[in-house]
C-alpha cells in the first residue's frame, strides 16, 4: 500500500497572512487538527497545527486575533510523496516526530496522518501473533502433504514463493 491509497482527500487549507484566530474557527468549523498553509512565491508548503497554536500562542498568552499564520506555521512541512509506501511513512513519522504531513506531488493531493495508518492500513499492523500462526498453519499443512512427493514439491515451491513475496513487502 502507498500513502496515495489511504490518505485523506479532503484537506483544508489557509492563507500565511491569516491570523491564528481565523485558523481556530476554519479548524472548530471543518473539525480538522491542522491546515496546510498555501505556498508564496518566497514559501514552500507550511503546516499549522492544534499544538503550534497551544504551544506558540495559547501557553504564551498571546492574542490569537493578531498572530499570523505565518509566526507559528511549520515551514517548510515534512512532505510526502504518493507513491511512498505506508512502512516508510511510519518510518518517516516515527525519526521526526510528526504525526501528519501533506501528500505533495508538484500540487497538494492530501494529508496522511498516524491516525490514516492505523484506521486504514490493514496490513501495517499486522499483530506477531498472526503472522505466527500463519507460520504454523503454513508448516503443518507442509507436513499433512509430505506422503505425496510431487504434492510435497509444489508446497515447498509456493512457500519459497510466498517468502520471496513477504521479503519485498518487508
Amino acid at each position: 500500500m502507498k500513502a496515495a491509497d489511504i490518505m485523506t482527500t479532503k484537506v483544508f487549507t489557509i492563507d500565511s497572512l491569516a491570523t491564528v484566530a481565523e485558523a481556530i474557527a476554519i479548524m472548530r468549523d471543518k473539525r480538522v487538527r491542522s491546515l496546510i498553509v498555501e505556498p508564496s512565491e518566497d514559501r514552500a508548503y507550511g503546516i499549522v497545527t492544534e499544538t503550534d497554536i497551544i504551544y506558540k500562542v495559547a501557553s504564551k498568552d498571546r492574542d490569537p486575533e493578531t498572530v499570523m499564520i505565518y509566526q507559528i506555521m511549520t515551514k517548510p512541512c515534512i512532505v510526502v510523496n504518493p507513491d511512498l509506501d505506508l512502512k516508510n511513512v511510519a518510518r518517516l513519522f516515527a525519526e521526526t516526530g510528526i504525526s501528519r504531513a501533506p501528500v505533495i506531488q508538484k500540487q497538494l493531493l492530501g494529508m496522511i496522518s498516524i491516525t490514516d495508518l492505523i484506521m486504514k492500513s490493514k496490513t501495517l499492523l499486522q499483530s506477531t501473533t498472526d503472522q505466527l500462526s500463519l507460520k504454523i498453519n503454513q508448516n503443518l499443512l507442509h507436513s499433512r502433504v509430505a506422503f505425496d512427493p510431487q504434492e510435497q514439491i509444489e508446497q515447498e515451491c509456493q512457500a519459497a514463493w510466498d517468502a520471496i513475496e513477504e521479503t519485498k513487502n518487508h
